[in-house]
C-alpha cells in the first residue's frame, strides 16, 4: 500500500469583488484581524486586500458580539493575528457565503508522493492511500492524474474507489490501481 498526502502551500486565494478597482481576487497573505469594541460589542474582521489595487476591505467574521460572550482565548487570537485562527476562518464555509467569497486553490497545494520505484514485479493490484492534511477541495481524478501521470481515460479503465471520482472531495479516500493490459496478455 502507498501513502500520499494532500497538504497546503499557501493560504488560497479569494474571490472577492474590489469595490475599488472591481478586480475579482484577494488575498489574505498577511493574515490580520481588526477587532473593534463599540461600547460593550465586539466586531472583529479579517482583512484582505485586493490582488490588482492592493485596496484593504474587510471580511465580517464576528458582528455586534457582547464582549462578555466572547472567549477569552478566541478573542486573544484575534488581537495576536493567530495563524491557526486566519486558516480557520478562511476555510469556514458559513464565513465565505456571508461575505460572498469563494476560494481559489490554484497553485496553493501539493501532492505528497513516495519516490517511485520500479520493482521487478510489482504486486498488483496496488492500494493507495490518500489523506488530507488540509481540506484542499480537489476531485480525485484530477489527484490520482497528477499522481499518476496518467489521463482520464486511463484513470476510468485502471482505476477502481469507493468515492466518485469526477466529485470534488475534501475527505480521505483510497483507491485501487490496476495494472496495465497490453494486447490481453495481462503484462505490465
Amino acid at each position: 500500500m502507498l501513502s500520499w498526502t494532500v497538504r497546503r502551500t499557501r493560504l488560497p486565494l479569494l474571490r472577492f469583488h474590489c469595490l475599488e478597482c472591481r478586480s475579482a481576487v484577494a488575498t489574505a497573505a498577511e493574515g490580520k484581524f481588526r477587532v473593534n469594541a463599540n461600547g460593550k460589542l465586539l466586531d472583529v474582521w479579517l482583512l484582505v486586500h485586493c490582488v490588482s489595487c492592493d485596496q484593504t476591505s474587510k471580511i465580517t467574521v464576528r458582528e455586534r458580539v457582547p464582549v462578555r460572550s466572547m472567549d477569552p482565548v478566541q478573542l486573544h487570537a484575534f488581537e495576536t493575528n493567530d495563524p491557526a485562527l486566519v486558516i480557520q476562518t478562511l476555510l469556514d464555509p458559513l464565513i465565505a457565503r456571508r461575505n460572498r467569497f469563494s476560494l481559489d486553490w490554484t497553485d496553493a497545494w501539493r501532492l505528497d508522493t513516495p519516490p517511485p520505484h520500479q520493482p521487478a514485479d510489482p504486486s498488483w493490484p496496488i492500494r493507495v492511500e490518500v489523506e488530507f492534511l488540509d481540506p484542499v477541495p480537489i476531485r480525485p481524478e484530477r489527484l490520482i492524474a497528477h499522481g499518476l501521470g496518467i489521463s482520464r481515460s486511463e484513470i476510468e479503465r485502471r482505476i477502481k474507489s469507493e468515492v466518485r471520482l469526477n466529485r470534488t472531495t475534501t475527505t480521505n479516500f483510497t483507491f485501487v490501481v490496476l495494472p496495465v493490459v497490453q494486447g490481453g496478455s495481462g503484462t505490465v
